[in-house]
């Protein structure tokens, strides 16, 4: 299906569904013109009517909005869910009548599992769930998605080929989707928080602190593309920095005298626990 034919909605317009409709834009995979959101009021709405063709963080998206779920549905064929958790299953039930065969449903949603999207929808309904992360807002997300039991190749290499432009996207099994949230979801906050204790070491030693932060930033930036570009081992390229008797070994050792590794494993698998009580909640 060619980008001007799709017609996509958003069923909820929060900074996520906003992040993933400026990588389509930013790439030309859908035109403006053919993105309707709904929410409730115009709160989140303001920033997605109509303003500049090419948009850039915080300018607006130039897309249609509307108040009415149903509208959504009925002027679409790919429906992003992208509403709070709680208040899901009384979209869904507002929404199920709309919902017809041609019609593609993702879920951006947390907690809510693929069985329950297909309880709640008709039998036929092609589901999809994925789950991104914050950095989908710059166009440098990691996001998995699954399928449902009638959701095809087709439909899989559309949500492919569309999210490919807000970052890293890959098809998994859905029992690996919490683990995402764990690793990459909450992960964000993770390297954020390791960004800000670089910055703040540099600047105990000496550094101004705007200066520290932007360094930070750059750093964990091209160990980041140093990783996904040569394809090494993490061991393998830490192993690259360290020389006998160097700053890095040295630095190294204080950071496994206060466990780092084995507290970040800690910190992705409560994580990831706390996304699968989410889901039986």
């Amino acid at each position: 299906m060619e980008a001007s034919e799709l017609w996509v909605g958003f069923v909820g317009a929060g900074r996520m569904a906003g992040g993933l409709v400026r990588g389509l834009l930013q790439a030309g995979k859908v035109p403006a013109s053919n993105i309707l959101a709904s929410a409730p009021s115009d709160k989140n709405l303001d920033a997605w009517q109509a303003a500049t063709p090419l948009p850039v963080p915080g300018q607006e998206l130039g897309c249609r909005t509307t108040h009415c779920n149903l509208e959504v549905v009925h002027r679409s064929t790919l429906v992003f869910l992208a509403t709070k958790p709680h208040i899901l299953p009384g979209v869904l039930e507002e929404i199920r009548p709309a919902v017809g065969s041609h019609h593609i449903v993702v879920s951006l949603v947390a907690g809510v599992t693929i069985q329950t999207l297909q309880r709640l929808l008709p039998p036929w309904t092609k589901v999809l769930r994925i789950m991104p992360n914050l950095p989908c807002v710059v166009q440098a997300g990691a996001m998995v998605f699954s399928r449902g039991s009638n959701a095809g190749d087709e439909e899989a290499a559309l949500l492919k080929s569309l999210l490919s432009s807000c970052g890293l996207c890959e098809e998994v099994p859905e029992s690996y989707i919490d683990i995402h949230t764990g690793l990459s979801g909450s992960g964000v906050a993770y390297v954020y928080l390791f960004a800000e204790a670089l910055a703040e070491g540099a600047v105990k030693m000496g550094m101004p602190g705007a200066l520290a932060s932007r360094i930070a930033a750059q750093t964990l930036l091209g160990a980041a593309k140093m990783l996904l570009e040569t394809g090494e081992h993490p061991a393998k390229l830490r192993g690259d920095v360290c020389t006998p008797g160097g700053t890095t070994i040295y630095a190294l050792h204080q950071l496994e005298k206060g466990a780092l590794r084995a507290t970040v494993m800690d910190a992705v698998e409560a994580a990831t626990n706390r996304a699968c009580d989410m889901a039986k909640d």
